[in-house]
């Protein structure tokens, strides 16, 4: 999938402004965001569903807006922010819906319920589904027709823990069968070890593209060390890491927390070895997604 120079302009505003963006085939990929940022415009777009003001995407090697599309449209799926479901269908009915409106195989419909754990709910009425529940059958009708690539907007809205670890599960093995995923979503601690690779946008624009650990170092976030110490031994660690380009140390009860640059980590670690067993334990802290976020999109 590729992005290229691609503007949405609504008189003034400019909703996206410029973005360049490609996509493996396979590739569990983030896009994050203030509200407004630009990623509902650029995921319609990217759909078809909203014209460009000017840009090229292309989708599976064909164009967002050519001749072709509808059937590039069959190898999509689309799951957005606001799942809106009729109330009077049971789930079962409700796929088999969007089966005839997709173009897709009613014998998708029972597998597609299955794999999003709903088949004890199959022919009950959407209006009885819990608002977990309804994501989930908002998901299972992205999942019809074996789409190679899927879309998902806030997918985990209204999921309990437990239904978003089987969520992400479910995401590792379409990935594993080479289906190219794009998602968004506000809860960053959530997708940081998720995703291969992310965007963040800001005011329309990519501000930054790659790994988290690739944009944490780009961001160059200070590591935090909490070393599990006795109170006695709160001056040796003082003292050994005294001549090393720390920024901050704080001593609290049997804890030791210090601050540093990345370019230092292995010169506190080598430091620490001074304490010869008088450590208790030790714990590195990497600036969180939440960090880098709010690094680049401020």
């Amino acid at each position: 999938m590729h992005v290229r120079n691609v503007h949405k302009h609504y008189g003034a505003v400019h909703a996206v402004d410029g973005v360049d963006l490609a996509v493996s085939r396979g590739e569990l990929f983030g896009l994050i965001g203030h509200n407004g940022a630009g990623k509902s415009t650029l995921f319609k777009m990217m759909l078809g569903l909203l014209p460009m003001s000017s840009g090229e995407i292309l989708i599976d090697g064909e164009s967002a807006t050519g001749s072709t599309f509808r059937s590039v449209r069959q190898r999509i799926g689309y799951l957005p922010e606001n799942v809106v479901l009729y109330d009077n269908l049971t789930g079962l009915e409700t796929l088999q819906f969007f089966s005839r409106l997709k173009g897709a195989s009613s014998l998708d419909c029972l597998p597609a319920l299955e794999r999003v754990g709903l088949t004890d709910a199959a022919r009950r009425r959407v209006r009885e589904y819990s608002k977990g529940m309804r994501q989930r059958l908002g998901f299972a009708q992205a999942l019809l027709g074996s789409p190679r690539i899927l879309f998902l907007d806030e997918p985990t809205t209204g999921l309990d823990p437990e239904a978003i670890r089987e969520f992400y599960t479910i995401l590792r093995g379409l990935k594993a069968e080479g289906v190219t995923i794009v998602l968004t979503s506000h809860i960053l601690a959530e997708i940081q070890e998720r995703v291969d690779r992310l965007a963040i946008m800001a005011n329309g624009r990519i501000q930054a593209l790659g790994t988290v650990q690739a944009l944490r170092e780009q961001m160059d976030l200070p590591l935090w060390f909490d070393i599990r110490i006795a109170a006695q031994h709160f001056d040796t660690v003082r003292n050994l890491l005294g001549d090393l380009p720390i920024s901050a140390i704080e001593a609290h009860d049997e804890h030791v927390s210090v601050r540093c640059g990345r370019d230092a980590k292995m010169a506190v670690i080598e430091a620490l070895a001074g304490l010869n067993g008088k450590m208790l334990d030790l714990h590195v802290r990497e600036p969180s997604l939440e960090d880098v976020f709010f690094g680049f999109s401020d």
